[in-house]
């Protein structure tokens, strides 16, 4: 009698930036979830056998197109790229880093409302983006797709507005503009999977690995002793996600209570559990969990 083969495992097929401001934490965050990832920014792909899964590294743009047609399951994008795209593909996931927020502006002194925008030539990088918001309130112009330094597109003559991701706004405000209107598009990084699909296989242990990365990255052990009497007092300062631990201690009449807590925070919470006879208060880091 032959054996018949083991049929091989599929594995999970994962977009990750290849380059800009996401793929660095991108790999940070997949590395502190358990996943081998590249040592060569050259590397295209890598296998990781161990935990089921294959990584492509792909420009940040492209990631919810290929996604959205099926060709891989999961992707890590911005929400700027993923909406910019109309790719079947949606968020499944904010994942916390690469925060932005997008904002029209205009010379300074020329535009403070958005109505002011109908009949304008509008230079973005987001063509997507911009022309569905306008299109929601009503507001018709021109929307120019423009790839990079688009602030200087006004002075070219090329536009009279621009759409653009605001940070600290200098480099704005070096070329005369100045921003107005309401946030076009809060944007962060998220984790995408295809629209209206079954989740693929594995989709679940990595949604939830990379879960326990951002909770252990919002959140710390605290550990404190403090006499039995004042624990009600304690607890309702840290409730804890199920309710603390609280063990007697060998000396009579204290208890020693552990909690994970809000990082942020957690000094000032450390403050007013002194305040109230706690002692021997630790923080420590959390690396990663499950909830």
């Amino acid at each position: 009698m032959t054996d018949t083969p083991d049929t091989p495992t599929r594995l999970l097929r994962i977009a990750v930036p290849n380059k800009g401001a996401l793929s660095t934490a991108a790999s940070d965050i997949l590395r502190e979830s358990g996943y081998r990832q590249r040592s060569d920014a050259k590397e295209l792909a890598l296998i990781d056998a161990e935990n089921e899964v294959e990584f492509f590294y792909l420009r940040p743009r492209d990631i919810a197109l290929y996604v959205g047609e099926g060709t891989l399951d999961v992707g890590i994008t911005g929400r700027d790229l993923l909406l910019d795209s109309g790719a079947k593909a949606e968020e499944v996931l904010p994942l916390g880093f690469g925060r932005s927020r997008f904002l029209f502006a205009g010379p300074a002194g020329q535009f403070s409302d958005l109505d002011q925008l109908a009949g304008k030539r509008i230079a973005t990088s987001y063509v997507g983006v911009v022309s569905r918001f306008l299109e929601e309130r009503g507001i018709e112009a021109t929307v120019t797709r423009l790839d990079g330094a688009v602030e200087t597109s006004i002075q070219l003559g090329v536009a009279d507005v621009v759409a653009d991701v605001v940070e600290t706004g200098s480099t704005l405000r070096a070329a005369g503009l100045e921003t107005f209107g309401e946030v076009i598009l809060e944007s962060e990084a998220v984790l995408v999977t295809r629209s209206g699909a079954d989740l693929p296989e594995g989709f679940e242990i990595f949604k939830r690995r990379v879960e326990g990365v951002l909770v252990a990255r919002s959140y710390v052990m605290m550990d404190y002793d403090i006499r039995s009497e004042h624990v009600n007092a304690a607890v309702a300062l840290t409730p804890g996600l199920e309710g603390p631990t609280v063990s007697p201690l060998h000396r009579e009449g204290w208890v020693a209570v552990r909690a994970m807590v809000p990082r942020k925070g957690a000094q000032r919470l450390m403050d007013e559990l002194y305040g109230i006879g706690a002692r021997a208060i630790l923080l420590t880091d959390i690396h990663a969990c499950r909830l």
